[in-house]
């Protein structure tokens, strides 16, 4: 007879679950009482000087932070913005001066260590939205310019913080310390290629550390980090990405989808103005060129553009050659291929029927990287919630793409897409009316929505120009 008594499945359990607490209570203090992150917290700044704060200023503005930090409509970084992330909804934070609900009491150690570290005053890590990994590269000099800059010369705004929209368990913090150790880099120097190309290393300077380009044109894993920081990563770095449903294109050298065609000439005129002859900017871009980079010297524009255009492509594709048999069929009237009368009837009149655009104002869609890459859904948002383009000091006036989610119902949308990316030798692929009802109620987050189309009137977020010489021309009538 046996005498032993098998276990119960209950008791096996219960212990699992003793074990499991026990280890997740050993993790949680492990994150409490070694957070780690180095720098010193207590540190002290020399005093500022009128050209350090004046240099701040332009470093704030290479690093785009109002942009994040600052809510439409709202006052200059004091906060706000609604982030979207793959957890929730962060909320950027108030970096104004104002010592209760800002970084006033923050001494320049803490300052350093938010910045380049990612841990707050109280020693908590930040979300990731912030763009430490890349500002980690960031030279002390600069820091303390910023510092000098953010303490001395931003009005100080008393504004609480917005509380994420994050639901618990995702919305605890200790656990992203450990994101911190596994992913966040030592704060450490760009190591550049030993080439002796001074423009080349400020430029990649620039594009790696304060223009964090890669926390958008880089893919991220499933643990949300940027998959490569830098070129000795691979090609991954700066290969396109998606964010906020928006797709961001590649910056290397791809001929189609990259910027292996784009001038330099042109893509420093665009990071300038947004907008060329040939091309206009849209989304979290615009945001870019409004509160950045048209404020960059010309030679650090350049600089960048050195910079970028010496990555080679992540992939391998040939370049896009004007085809113009699709403008002959249009322009005699053949409009038999799917999504042509629709065209015709709803794009033509600002893209023309060969697909060329009007220069400055409404941008070419033939040879256009946002048409001929893989992921159409930037093409699907623009056609369905509009965009609108940055204004600035080289380029004062506004050209909106109106909302046509209201006039045209998914399938129509799907058609136009599907034959822009198949017209004047774009090479994309077609688009569904799936992927259309995908991001028809996703409007950018923090982004009011555009009136649907009215042939009657203008837009009318389109701005009035100011002089004549800025006034839009008149497009002439397309057949």
């Amino acid at each position: 007879m046996n005498t032993y008594a098998k276990p119960r499945r209950g008791n096996t359990l219960w212990r699992v679950i003793v074990v499991l607490v026990v280890l997740l209570v050993i993790v949680w203090l492990l994150a409490m009482l070694f957070p780690g992150g180095g720098g010193d917290p207590t540190a002290k700044a020399a005093e500022a000087t009128p050209d350090q704060i004046k240099q701040g200023e332009y470093l704030a503005r290479l690093g785009d932070c109002a942009a994040c930090h600052t809510a439409p409509g709202g006052k200059a970084y004091a906060g706000g913005l609604p982030i979207a992330s793959p957890i929730g909804t962060i909320y950027s934070t108030n970096i104004t001066p104002d010592p209760d609900t800002g970084i006033g009491k923050y001494s320049y150690g803490q300052f350093e260590r938010a910045v380049r570290r990612g841990i707050n005053a109280d020693g908590h890590t930040l979300y990731p939205a912030m763009p430490y990994p890349s500002y980690a590269k960031v030279n002390d000099e600069d820091i303390q310019a910023l510092y000098a800059y953010f303490m001395h010369s931003v009005q100080p705004v008393k504004q609480d913080n917005h509380a994420e929209d994050i639901h618990w368990p995702l919305s605890m913090r200790w656990p992203l310390t450990y994101w911190r150790w596994l992913f966040a880099p030592k704060v450490s120097p760009i190591e550049t290629a030993a080439t002796g190309d001074a423009t080349m290393a400020r430029g990649q300077y620039l594009v790696e550390g304060l223009g964090h380009c890669g926390a958008c044109h880089t893919p991220r894993a499933f643990t949300l980090q940027e998959k490569a920081l830098g070129p000795k990563d691979g090609t991954v770095y700066l290969s396109g990405s998606v964010n906020d449903n928006w797709v961001t294109p590649s910056l290397r050298g791809e001929l189609a989808s990259g910027l292996g065609s784009v001038p330099d000439d042109e893509l420093i005129a665009l990071l300038k103005t947004g907008r060329t002859e040939r091309s206009a900017v849209f989304g979290g871009m615009s945001d870019v060129i409004e509160h950045s980079t048209q404020y960059m010297s010309d030679a650090d524009l350049a600089a960048m553009v050195h910079f970028l255009k010496s990555l080679p492509a992540a992939r391998q594709e040939q370049a896009v050659t004007y085809d113009a048999a699709r403008h002959t069929a249009l322009y005699s009237g053949n409009v038999s291929t799917p999504g042509a009368q629709l065209y015709i009837d709803n794009c033509a009149t600002c893209h023309r029927t060969d697909g060329h655009g009007y220069g400055q104002v409404y941008p070419a869609l033939a040879g256009n990287p946002v048409l001929n890459g893989e992921n159409p859904g930037s093409a699907v948002r623009l056609v369905l919630h509009g965009a609108t383009m940055p204004a600035g000091r080289d380029a004062p006036t506004q050209f909106s793409m109106p909302a046509f989610r209201e006039r045209l119902n998914n399938q129509q949308i799907a058609d136009i897409l599907t034959f822009v990316r198949s017209s004047w030798g774009n090479r994309g692929g077609a688009v569904t009316a799936g992927q259309v009802a995908d991001l028809r109620d996703k409007p950018p987050v923090g982004q009011p929505l555009m009136t649907s189309y009215d042939p009657r009137v203008r837009d009318p977020n389109e701005l009035k120009a100011d002089a004549e010489d800025q006034v839009p021309p008149t497009p002439p009538p397309s057949k």
